[in-house]
């Protein structure tokens, strides 16, 4: 049935899905379940009703699993009360009020309903704080054509940050020497692009699969500071898998704005951006609105989530579970004599094969749906991912992983597979 539907939504919708993320060549070309009627707890029900264990919970919105009592209770309450009128609600205060509690060094607060709009809201803010267009980025910070501009003078210039192959069509060309990027812990590259380009701001994520080698966000820390740079770091994903807040409070180095989103709202729609008075007061003098912006199920459902995080410690479950996983994944990869390589924060664990990653993550994901499983090679961890769970689904991994080893050992690949090896952007991970 999805794969009907699917070529229906390739008719009508450009590129078939609203989220590249969650195009179904990603994973099980013709064969992946694209579509959901039901979630609940760790569980996704297809269009045919069977009920799937999720172990890939993409992309990383749920930590307390789907459709979490408590937060939705408030939803449900909040919405019969009515979700937008002519007013505005009082949400929106309570909850820039605990985003500040929880990051003292910034005073005040944005919100938008997507990471990629608050990433841009945070780049319009900075450039005109510091009367710059020029900014330094390092990773994936959305789809805004403040971003894409980076790959108007080479079209490779953003292929070592997430996603492959970006093309800027459409993008204005006036926005042309604007976007530098550098890369994760090469604090030499990005001294280089300071000095040469004069940036006005520094865009990047906390981390992402590489721990900051040699005291790295710190020296970029320092380096803001030397050059009256605004520092600005983006925690959509990072944001509330390591630490009640961004993962800068792990690090100990604090920006002058963050952006934070998926985790937030527990798959309800809410981002923010935090920042310092002297900074975020520049929105006061250009034009930042949307009429969504106020409606009230984002910030109810933030403010629930936020509360329920703190009441489970939910970053310290995913943690200790995530690292758990890392473990038990090095563990069967030895015991099968296959070299693995394991990475990401162990809320977010991710594990690549050296040779024929695509085709044996593709045999993977086909051989554990047959299990009931939705799986990938990376896992957005929810608290509800126990070591009950993970231990099954080890064990299931674990008779995969045997066949990838007849196969390094020289049966046919072919024999087994049965779908299109999936695509993959991703060329690397920071």
């Amino acid at each position: 049935m999805h794969k009907k539907i699917y070529k229906k939504a390739q008719k009508i919708i450009p590129n078939g899905s609203m989220l590249f993320s969650k195009k179904p060549e990603l994973y099980l070309p013709g064969g992946w379940p694209t579509y959901f009627s039901k979630c609940k707890d760790l569980y996704v029900w297809n269009l045919n009703n069977k009920k799937l264990t999720d172990f890939y919970f993409g992309v990383g919105q749920n930590i307390l699993g789907y459709t979490n009592k408590e937060v939705d209770k408030k939803v449900i309450k909040s919405c019969k009360q009515g979700n937008m009128s002519s007013l505005n609600c009082v949400e929106e205060i309570k909850l820039a009020e605990k985003l500040i509690e929880l990051h003292p060094w910034a005073h005040m607060v944005k919100f938008a309903r997507s990471g990629g709009e608050i990433s841009s809201i945070a780049i319009r803010i900075a450039r005109a704080a510091s009367g710059n267009d020029r900014v330094a980025i390092c990773g994936y910070h959305g789809w805004h054509d403040w971003y894409l501009a980076a790959n108007l003078q080479n079209r490779q210039n953003l292929d070592k940050h997430i996603l492959k192959g970006l093309n800027p069509h459409g993008v204005s060309k006036s926005l042309k020497d604007t976007i530098y990027p550098f890369l994760y812990n090469d604090f030499e590259q990005l001294k280089k692009i300071v000095n040469k380009y004069k940036v006005g701001t520094i865009m990047m994520e906390v981390r992402r699969d590489q721990e900051p080698k040699n005291n790295f966000l710190n020296k970029v820390r320092k380096l803001c500071d030397k050059k009256n740079i605004i520092l600005i770091f983006d925690e959509c994903t990072s944001g509330f898998r390591q630490t009640l807040g961004g993962l800068h409070k792990f690090y100990k180095v604090n920006p002058d704005m963050a952006v934070f989103g998926k985790a937030l709202g527990n798959g309800y729609a809410i981002t923010a951006l935090i920042g310092k008075k002297e900074i975020m007061k520049e929105a006061q003098k250009t034009f930042i609105s949307s009429t969504f912006w106020t409606e009230r199920i984002g910030y109810v459902a933030g403010l629930a989530s936020l509360s329920e995080m703190k009441k489970t410690q939910s970053w310290k479950i995913i943690t200790k579970n995530g690292s758990y996983i890392k473990k038990l994944w090095q563990q069967i990869a030895n015991n099968n004599n296959l070299k693995i390589n394991i990475g990401g924060l162990d809320a977010l664990p991710i594990f690549n094969f050296d040779n024929k990653n695509l085709e044996y993550k593709t045999l993977i994901i086909q051989e554990m749906l047959k299990k009931n499983y939705l799986v990938s090679n990376v896992i957005f961890l929810s608290i509800l991912h126990n070591k009950k769970f993970i231990d099954k689904y080890i064990s299931n991994l674990d008779k995969v992983f045997k066949i990838i080893k007849k196969c390094e050992e020289g049966e046919s690949l072919k024999k087994y597979l049965k779908h299109k090896v999936c695509f993959s952007p991703f060329d690397r991970l920071n």
